[in-house]
């Protein structure tokens, strides 16, 4: 052979791999057959689109997680959510979504779903189930949740609305990115489709976004690799495996976590500047019983408000911090705040709180030192009252 096609066949895999703790990163678009009729063979992967030995470990290790017969893996948290109702719902079709949604799901509801033809609608998120299911129309073909929403933290029974959801042959699934697949597993309390940004929690470490949808019913996952595979999404196989690598410390670091939130959250509400406090682990939450009942553990994520005041102090308090660093996202190891009243005007079902209302992501950093730097700001924002 000349040079050049030398050059070109060199390098070829050796075999058979050695094994190491995680799988290979695969950097392929093509795939090569074993033969020719394996070319049009669509229970093989023919793409490299379609993911390879990283997605694949990736979706094995959060089905066994999710307890679900499949994963479906997204670009983002925001393509899960998106892409899964896509999937699943048509033209003439009903949606119910929470009223507490992530907001950039409402907004893809209002400005994307209603153009082809899916009518929404939202429910209060403390609207009983009976009342909601029997609200529902003969259009209704789902229902999406989120429990605990992600600013204010209500809670729905989600276990006693997918049974009576069942009964009406009406499909339900959650944002279930709060109890990251792990502390909460929705599946197994028989709701239909558990939905889940791995950006948050999964990641770990706030430097890769990634969605996932898992699903029991085998042709609900058949209707989601469907969705992906019409609309052409992929994530790349290092994306996936810093996926797989931080599922492997989600367990310790959700844990972590979860006592440093519950420890920053005593102190705050025992502070004069503090009106409320609302943490689903905590005792005085309105739905702890309900959170004890369906969650092995709580996650970082809790919302405070503040004593009355206006938004310049509230700006003040947060720009007094030293540790939270500002920002939207949450489930990295670092820690962060956000004012939550800006996003509340969208909502449908207004509720009056005593204050102004911030919400923390609790890191991996000592509490003591988060609990300095809270005290610091909260005298600032006393100073900045009128």
């Amino acid at each position: 052979m000349h040079d050049k096609t030398r050059l070109i066949r060199a390098g070829a895999l050796p075999q058979p791999l050695v094994k190491t703790v995680g799988p290979p990163i695969q950097r392929g678009s093509t795939v090569l057959m074993p033969n020719a009729e394996a070319l049009y063979d669509h229970d093989q992967v023919t793409y490299g689109r379609q993911g390879l030995a990283a997605q694949a470990a990736l979706q094995d290790a959060l089905a066994a997680m999710e307890h679900a017969v499949g994963v479906t893996l997204y670009p983002s948290g925001l393509a899960a959510l998106t892409g899964a109702l896509l999937a699943l719902l048509k033209s003439g079709d009903e949606l119910l979504v929470v009223d507490n949604i992530y907001a950039p799901t409402r907004r893809f509801c209002d400005h994307v779903l209603k153009r082809y033809g899916v009518s929404v609608r939202y429910f209060d998120p403390q609207l009983p189930p009976e009342q909601l299911v029997d609200g529902a129309s003969e259009a209704t073909r789902l229902i999406l949740m989120e429990s605990p929403g992600s600013l204010t933290l209500e809670m729905q029974d989600m276990r006693r609305v997918a049974e009576l959801a069942r009964q009406r042959k009406i499909l339900t699934a959650c944002d279930n990115t709060w109890g990251a697949g792990y502390l909460y597993q929705p599946l197994r309390q028989g709701i239909d489709l558990s939905i889940q940004a791995l950006t948050k929690y999964v990641g770990g470490h706030s430097d890769v976004f990634m969605g996932s949808a898992a699903a029991r019913d085998p042709a609900l996952v058949r209707k989601l690799n469907d969705g992906v595979l019409h609309l052409g999404w992929a994530v790349s196989p290092d994306d996936a495996y810093q996926m797989l690598r931080g599922l492997r410390t989600l367990p310790a670091r959700l844990e972590r976590q979860g006592l440093n939130s519950l420890e920053v959250a005593d102190w705050l509400a025992a502070q004069p500047e503090v009106a409320a406090i609302y943490h689903p682990a905590l005792p005085s939450f309105p739905d702890h019983e309900l959170w004890k009942r369906d969650f092995t553990g709580t996650a970082s994520l809790f919302t405070f408000a503040l004593q009355p005041g206006p938004e310049a102090a509230v700006n003040a308090f947060l720009d007094a911090l030293k540790l939270f660093g500002l920002g939207f996202s949450w489930g990295g190891f670092e820690s962060l705040a956000i004012s939550v009243d800006p996003q509340l005007k969208q909502r449908r079902f207004k509720r009056a709180y005593p204050g102004p209302l911030v919400r923390l992501h609790v890191g991996l950093e000592e509490p003591k030192d988060l609990i300095e730097d809270l005290r610091q700001a909260l005298d600032v924002y006393r100073s900045a009252l009128p």
